[in-house]
């Protein structure tokens, strides 16, 4: 198994420390981005730089700026000279009525969930490009194509907009030898912070009406008691890191398309077997066949 220099998103907790910790464990040399790192993120970074054994290298990275992702790929370059993984992680949820939500903080999930890959791929494929090699990673949602809970509608909407940029990503970089492989977690109500963290309407009046009143009150907690219900005890958060390792690990051009890790079992497997493969045969159709399959160059 070949070494890489990985980048990774949002590596301060959830999936990506866990991601993090699980490739260092590996032997690759990880570059472990987050936000204020000096500041609320500096003990993150502290455990992450002195994990026994592993090279993991905290680096500032905010996706909300162009600049900030310029400059941590060009720290990145400096040091290790080339770029062979990034791992799309960051990301944000809000929890709450869809109409509670200002449209000031639909775009902030956009911004952060969207906007964040496409600032960080516009600094790091320069570089691939002219390797003619390279892996993304997107860790992407089962509500894309499975369960969708209500209350999370600004997260899922933005959660599948990124999943449809990752598979545009895909035709367009295969050419050059990149490869692209979308992991698909379930629901987790443990091992994440991602509820405990979890933004909320910012239109209190509008919270109310759902909420204080009328026939959604008090739904929000009935949303995530059932929401918690399914999860299975045995769910292992671990498990999402475990799946991107493999795939870092696997051969160039063995890589899978798209995993699913989702214990809840929502049906997303079942969805985007069948999506992927009609937008495969779509492609066969129109003589671009080829955009299917990374031209991985000749060791």
């Amino acid at each position: 198994m070949s070494k890489n220099v990985i980048l990774i998103t949002g590596a301060s907790s959830g999936f990506g420390r866990l991601t993090a910790e699980a490739l260092a464990r590996g032997g690759h040399t990880v570059y472990a981005t987050m936000r204020d790192i000096a500041g609320r993120n500096a003990d993150a970074a502290a455990e992450l730089a002195n994990l026994p054994g592993t090279d993991i290298r905290p680096l500032e990275l905010d996706v909300q700026s162009e600049t900030s992702a310029e400059e941590a790929v060009a720290t990145l370059m400096h040091e290790a000279g080339s770029l062979d993984v990034v791992v799309h992680n960051a990301g944000h949820m809000v929890f709450g009525p869809a109409e509670a939500f200002t449209p000031d903080q639909l775009a902030e999930q956009y911004d952060v969930n969207v906007l964040g890959t496409q600032r960080v791929n516009r600094a790091v494929l320069p570089h691939m490009r002219a390797a003619r090699r390279g892996l993304l990673v997107w860790v992407s949602s089962s509500s894309v194509a499975g369960g969708t809970p209500p209350y999370l509608a600004p997260y899922f909407a933005a959660k599948a907009a990124m999943d449809m940029l990752a598979v545009q990503y895909a035709r367009e970089l295969a050419r050059f030898g990149i490869e692209t492989s979308i992991v698909v977690p379930g629901a987790f109500t443990k091992g994440t912070n991602h509820f405990a963290h979890a933004g909320h309407p910012a239109d209190r009046v509008r919270l109310a009406a759902y909420e204080d009143e009328g026939p959604y009150r008090g739904f929000g907690q009935e949303v995530q008691t059932a929401f918690a219900d399914i999860v299975p005890e045995s769910a292992n958060v671990e498990g999402v890191a475990d799946a991107i390792v493999r795939i870092v690990d696997a051969a160039p051009g063995t890589r899978p398309f798209r995993v699913t890790y989702d214990p809840t079992e929502d049906g997303a497997n079942v969805s985007f077997a069948v999506i992927d493969r009609i937008r495969a045969e779509m492609l066969h159709r129109v003589g671009l066949g080829d955009l299917l399959t990374p031209a991985i160059a000749s060791a």
